[in-house]
């Protein structure tokens, strides 16, 4: 009978137990999301620069083993297993900036994207890795925080997959207006970012990089028509073309 009554008991205490863990969770979903600041846009001087001209890579540093220009475009190239995404880096800093870029992935199923908003990061095992912001593309479109915060920026991706933004293995162009704390991104035409980074402090003046991902089998991606604005006065995605 004593056994009896303990196994009532203890039953009793786990769904009590149980039920309050569903409450508490039930609680939490209904915790508002934090609201990121709205940092204005920096003051400059606005200018727009020719990133690549077509020729070479003057301007320019990255791995030379697995970056090249071939018939007017920017290659990155992996024959073997690239065990740390390697970027290839502007040698100019940029904060506020309005960046239009074509882009291919011609082999490989893996992301690429444009990093900004970091830096340069040796002490993760590559000479040419990089901390800081990424706007994926094209197998994703979202954004992803490179060596911090566990990689999540809260980006969701899925209005630009459903909206058909990308295309996987054929050009794409990006379009990217990075101010203040404001990230809008645009491929294609087709507005698919709108976000604020909820720890503005994390964002750095630095170099604009484009990725060639970490991968297991052969992959290339290509770029080009590569141009910015610095400190850009319009405050819209010129790209997106008015309903």
């Amino acid at each position: 009978m004593r056994n009896a009554l303990y196994s009532a008991l203890a039953l009793t205490l786990g769904f009590g137990l149980i039920a309050a863990v569903t409450a508490a969770d039930k609680e939490k979903d209904k915790t508002p999301l934090k609201e990121a600041p709205v940092v204005p846009p920096r003051k400059g001087e606005s200018e727009t620069i020719k990133l690549f001209d077509g020729k070479g890579l003057d301007g320019w540093e990255g791995d030379k083993s697995h970056w090249s220009v071939q018939d007017g475009e920017i290659v990155g190239k992996s024959k073997d297993e690239v065990k740390v995404s390697t970027y290839l880096l502007t040698k100019k800093k940029f904060s506020d900036f309005r960046l239009t870029v074509t882009g291919k992935l011609v082999e490989s199923e893996v992301h690429s994207g444009v990093c900004f908003w970091g830096r340069k990061a040796p002490e993760q095992h590559d000479e040419y890795t990089y901390a800081g912001h990424l706007v994926m593309f094209p197998s994703g479109w979202g954004m992803y925080d490179l060596y911090g915060r566990e990689g999540k920026l809260g980006v969701d991706a899925e209005p630009g997959k459903k909206a058909g933004a990308g295309k996987q293995h054929d050009w794409n162009q990006l379009e990217i207006l990075a101010q203040g704390n404001r990230v809008r991104v645009a491929a294609n035409g087709i507005a698919i970012i709108d976000w604020r980074d909820l720890e503005p402090d994390r964002i750095k003046e630095g170099p604009i990089g484009l990725q060639l991902h970490s991968n297991k089998a052969p992959e290339e991606v290509r770029f080009k028509d590569i141009t910015v604005t610095t400190f850009p006065t319009e405050d819209k995605l010129l790209t997106v073309k008015d309903k």
